[in-house]
């Protein structure tokens, strides 16, 4: 019986170490059985993360959640999620990319709050990890493009530090990012700048002012936001008006923040664009975080 039992153990073992240390990802949804506001039991109603851990060699200890853009209607996954993720790992990261439930352009599935609760249950993931993966808690960082640099900016500006009561340990973790990352992000819903489709999308067509000034986030932010890196283009269909008024709202609470506008490049490029005068605009991230003390490798 016991040696049935030890078995068993080891073969777990084998499984849990192949999924972290034999593979460069690891898969694992952020809630066991249905997620909050499910609407099925699809893949799609299923949040999730694929961390890209570092050679063991190459870890500097600091972690980023990746949030692909897509209009709130469907996932970049690629270009502004999986590249990106394996960019961070070679530098030493541990690489987290979030699935977040999405709507439909006919506005009949996921609207406000549910991607910002898959946001926010991703955040407290990570820090429930750190000890596990080797993070230093104070070191985890959230990157979004385009509307995912929307939903990072909520979670960076709303933010909550757990509920010491939850009967799930994860809940008790605190959300909030330690830096922010923002690639030509989605900011305001209320201005002339607004993405207005992305706003029809997560808020619906009959949005009260209330409501789509709480998710402008120039508004949002405090004294409490994560120092920031923005990235935009001059060129961009998502107005660079965007950042600016990001950028205004950090320093009026005295957050340090660092903001670049190139003239050239159309939305969406992610990592690698083509344009020749922004391919080397991942060396100004890169020190920007070594600022921030973390070490790249």
């Amino acid at each position: 019986m016991f040696q049935k039992f030890s078995k068993i153990i080891f073969l777990s073992f084998l499984i849990a170490s192949h999924s972290i240390f034999g593979q460069d990802t690891l898969k694992t949804y952020l809630w066991e059985g249905s997620a909050p506001l499910s609407q099925g039991t699809e893949e799609v109603d299923k949040p999730s993360v694929t961390v890209w851990f570092p050679k063991k060699e190459k870890s500097n200890g600091a972690a980023i959640v990746i949030c692909p853009g897509g209009g709130y209607v469907t996932l970049a996954s690629d270009h502004e999620g999986r590249k990106v993720a394996q960019w961070y790992a070679n530098m030493g990261f541990t690489a987290v990319v979030l699935t977040y439930r999405i709507g439909t352009w006919d506005h009949k599935k996921y609207q406000h709050p549910a991607p910002f609760l898959d946001v926010s249950r991703a955040m407290r993931y990570v820090r429930f990890k750190a000890k596990e993966w080797k993070i230093n808690p104070e070191k985890i960082g959230i990157m979004g493009f385009s509307a995912g640099g929307h939903l990072a900016s909520c979670v960076a500006t709303m933010w909550d530090g757990g509920n010491p009561k939850a009967l799930n340990v994860i809940d008790k973790q605190s959300s909030k990012p330690n830096f922010l990352v923002l690639v030509y992000p989605v900011i305001t819903f209320r201005t002339k700048f607004a993405f207005a489709f992305g706003r029809g999308v997560l808020l619906g067509e009959n949005a009260s002012k209330e409501k789509i000034d709480s998710l402008s986030t120039e508004m949002q932010v405090s004294t409490h936001t994560p120092p920031t890196f923005m990235m935009y283009t001059d060129e961009d269909d998502v107005n660079a008006m965007n950042s600016i008024l990001f950028y205004t709202a950090l320093k009026e609470n005295r957050i340090p923040a660092e903001l670049h506008i190139f003239e050239r490049g159309k939305h969406g490029f992610g990592m690698y664009p083509e344009e020749k005068t922004i391919k080397d605009w991942k060396e100004l991230l890169k020190a920007w975080l070594t600022n921030r003390g973390i070490e790249i490798k």
